[in-house]
């Protein structure tokens, strides 16, 4: 599946399908090129129904992605800055419209779009070295790949103004301490294997129920409560027509663990 001269490279552990950006020298910033492989290859994984959840990382330990690559930028005129920042929205909205569980391994600095990146994530587990920010005000500009709108609802608006005003930086405990992050891995440990560990539940969960919650949760940002309450019904009535309950129940039964197809 990989190109060899792609900025990202794919890799399959089991059910899992792990998107790596391939730019260790570049501190794995996102070019136009990288941009376009993460939306062609996501869509890939995103249609293929044998990968139950994506991983997205960064090559080597030092940078999960530390933004947009300001050397690329800096031949751009304004009109093409905002063709790239256009490009956020439409190479990397497979993966937050993704109806598999999204994780993020952030194997080190996630810095502006790096961290922008890992908010369109499901989850976010972090190594212990791993550093979080948005200093685009520092830089004169604002966070434009939805940072602005996504933070706040991940640790509260004053949180996200804090980060964002100050250009303050976050470390890993931190980052977990704020909600940011779900899990910083132990100490010795590599970040994406422990990520590949820790969403076992996931890889071998029932596909259809995890759609339906994911839509559910995403839908509650969006709609009024009861328009909430009334499509939880309907996403929960998708669930009670698969193949995968009746084999939920089936397993319970038996005393053992349910295998499920996602049908």
């Amino acid at each position: 599946m990989s190109d060899q001269s792609s900025p990202v490279k794919v890799e399959r552990r089991g059910a899992v399908g792990v998107l790596v950006i391939d730019r260790a020298d570049r501190r794995n910033a996102l070019s136009r090129d990288t941009l376009y492989a993460l939306g062609r290859l996501g869509r890939e994984l995103a249609s293929d129904p044998s990968v139950r959840a994506i991983v997205l990382t960064g090559a080597g330990d030092k940078a999960f992605c530390a933004g947009a690559d300001l050397k690329e930028r800096q031949g751009m005129s304004p009109d093409d800055v905002r063709k790239q920042v256009g490009l956020y929205r439409s190479e990397l909205g497979v993966l937050d419209r993704s109806e598999k569980p999204v994780i993020a391994a952030i194997n080190g600095v996630a810095f502006g779009g790096g961290l922008e990146l890992a908010l369109i994530c499901d989850l976010r587990v972090a190594a212990p070295h791993a550093e979080l920010a948005l200093p685009e005000t520092t830089l004169g500009i604002i966070p434009g790949a939805g940072g602005t709108q996504r933070l706040p609802r991940v640790v509260g608006d004053a949180r996200a103004k804090e980060m964002i005003l100050l250009g303050r930086k976050l470390g890993a405990a931190e980052a977990l301490a704020w909600g940011l992050v779900n899990r910083v891995s132990p100490e010795g440990t590599n970040v994406l294997d422990d990520t590949i560990a820790w969403i076992e539940p996931i890889a071998n969960g029932a596909p259809i129920a995890q759609s339906a919650a994911l839509r559910a949760i995403d839908t509650s940002y969006e709609v009024p409560l009861e328009l909430g309450l009334e499509l939880e019904r309907v996403y929960y009535d998708e669930t009670l027509r698969s193949e995968d309950r009746l084999e939920a129940l089936r397993a319970f039964a038996e005393k053992r663990k349910p295998a499920f197809r996602g049908v």
